[in-house]
C-alpha cells in the first residue's frame, strides 16, 4: 500500500471524490501543512495553523497508480483559485498536492506543468506542490461526513458552487457529486 495527500478545499468533498475510485483502499480527512500539533477544526479555520484542510489516501498501487490519483485530484479542484477553494476561502482551504516521496513530487510537478501549458489555464495555476508533514486526522464527525449527512453534505455542495465550478473549468471532465 502506497499513500496520497490532497488539499482541495473541503475535506468532506475531496474524501467524497476519492472514495469511490477502485484500488482507494481508506481515506482519511484531516489537517497538514502546518505549525499546530492536534490542531482542532476551529483552529484551522481561525486561519492560526498554518495547515490546510487534507485527505489521506491509502491506495493499492497495483489497482490504480500516484498518476491516476493527481488526474482524480485535478478534476475536482479549481486549480486557478489561489485565495481557496469554491465558496471556502482562506490558507486552509488552497489546494496543495503534498509529496511523500521524490517520485509524487516528479509527477505532481509534471501533472502541474502540463496544465499550465494548457491555453486555458494560461500559466495561472494555483496549486501548490510541498512535502508532506504529519498529518494530524480530523474529528470523528468529519470522517465520511457525505455519508453520515448526505443531505446536509449535498446541500453545502450545492450552495458552495463546487461543482458548477468544476464545469467551467473541466467540461464533461469534471469531478464531483456524491
Amino acid at each position: 500500500m502506497e499513500k496520497a495527500t490532497f488539499a482541495g478545499g473541503c475535506f468532506w468533498c475531496v474524501q467524497a471524490a476519492f472514495d469511490k475510485l477502485p484500488g482507494v483502499v481508506s481515506t482519511t480527512v484531516g489537517y497538514t501543512g502546518g505549525h499546530t500539533d492536534h490542531p482542532t477544526y476551529e483552529q484551522v479555520c481561525s486561519e492560526t495553523t498554518g495547515h490546510q484542510e487534507s485527505t489521506e489516501i491509502i491506495f493499492d498501487p497495483s489497482k490504480i497508480t500516484y498518476q491516476q490519483l493527481l488526474d482524480a485530484f485535478w478534476h475536482n479542484i479549481d486549480p486557478l483559485n489561489g485565495a481557496g477553494q469554491f465558496c471556502d476561502i482562506g490558507d486552509s482551504y488552497r489546494s496543495v498536492i503534498f509529496y511523500h516521496n521524490q517520485e509524487q513530487k516528479r509527477l505532481a510537478a509534471a501533472s502541474k506543468t502540463k496544465f499550465e501549458a494548457d491555453p486555458e489555464f494560461k500559466n495561472r495555476v494555483a496549486t501548490e506542490i510541498e512535502r508532506a508533514g504529519t498529518f494530524w486526522p480530523a474529528e470523528e464527525y468529519h470522517q465520511k461526513y457525505y455519508k453520515k449527512n448526505p443531505i446536509r453534505y449535498k446541500f453545502y455542495r450545492y450552495n458552495c458552487g463546487r461543482d458548477q465550478r468544476l464545469r467551467q473549468v473541466w467540461g464533461s471532465e469534471a469531478g464531483g457529486g456524491d
